[in-house]
């Protein structure tokens, strides 16, 4: 069942066509790969998934968005509503500065959650979700800056899930981590599908290959394939797609 629908979605950067007319379906508790060379539109096409878009100047968007059903772009849309839907982590770690007990329960007090008791569940069980509790469980009031960049990284996935989104959007998570790291939470997001939609921009095509349900390739603003990760890696149907993949340009 797709829970994100995008319809002749086009983006414009001022007069720059920066998105031309991306159609697709995320289904539900899968994981979902774009890759492509930079500046293809990957990362902007994921910033259309939960209105990221929006704080950049001159963004004009056309085309429909549909997150569990609802059009996103309409007039009426709760933005922050949206966001705890669609959570998102970034490329480079980025923890508040504060403690990592602090930084699980920004969003969760941002949303009216006050009891203390609830705060603490909330916490334990975004911390093992994301793989981390047992490693941090003890020095939850230490600043989240003390923690290694692999852990940071967890932390932050781990505070997208503390506002119990639907969605997770990835941009580049493991670029900055190293082998172990980037390992770690793989094997993390594989055991997150269970609960939540991932979408993940990747410019390593060997984690798209390993981790994703399905895959698309984006090129020049264009989504020239989209279909499950084997038939993109081993039988793509447009010769574009096969020369990215076996590294002829990109």
């Amino acid at each position: 069942m797709s829970i994100i629908e995008t319809r002749n979605l086009n983006l414009y950067y001022g007069q720059h066509h920066a998105l031309l007319d991306i159609n697709v379906d995320i289904e539900e508790n899968s994981i979902t790969a774009f890759i492509g060379p930079s500046g293809c539109g990957k990362s902007t096409f994921l910033r259309t998934l939960n209105r990221m878009n929006d704080m950049i100047p001159n963004v004009k968007i056309t085309g429909t968005v549909k997150v569990a059903g609802e059009d996103i772009y309409q007039s009426g849309v709760d933005v922050e509503i949206l966001r705890k839907r669609v959570g998102m982590v970034f490329q480079q770690p980025n923890p508040f500065p504060k403690s990592i007990y602090d930084n699980i329960t920004f969003g969760p007090k941002l949303h009216g959650v006050t009891n203390r008791h609830e705060l603490d569940e909330i916490v334990e069980k975004s911390l093992k979700a994301a793989a981390l509790w047992d490693e941090v469980k003890d020095v939850l009031k230490k600043p989240a800056y003390g923690l290694s960049g692999g852990q940071q990284q967890r932390l932050c996935i781990a505070r997208a899930l503390a506002v119990n989104p639907q969605i997770l959007l990835m941009d580049e998570p493991t670029s900055a981590l190293d082998p172990i790291s980037t390992a770690k939470i793989e094997e993390l997001l594989d055991e997150l599908k269970e609960t939540y939609t991932i979408v993940i921009v990747t410019h390593n095509m060997q984690q798209a290959a390993r981790i994703s349900d399905k895959t698309a390739f984006f090129l020049n603003g264009e989504l020239v394939e989209y279909d499950a990760t084997p038939v993109i890696f081993q039988n793509p149907s447009d010769k574009r797609t096969e020369d990215y993949i076996t590294g002829r340009f990109g």
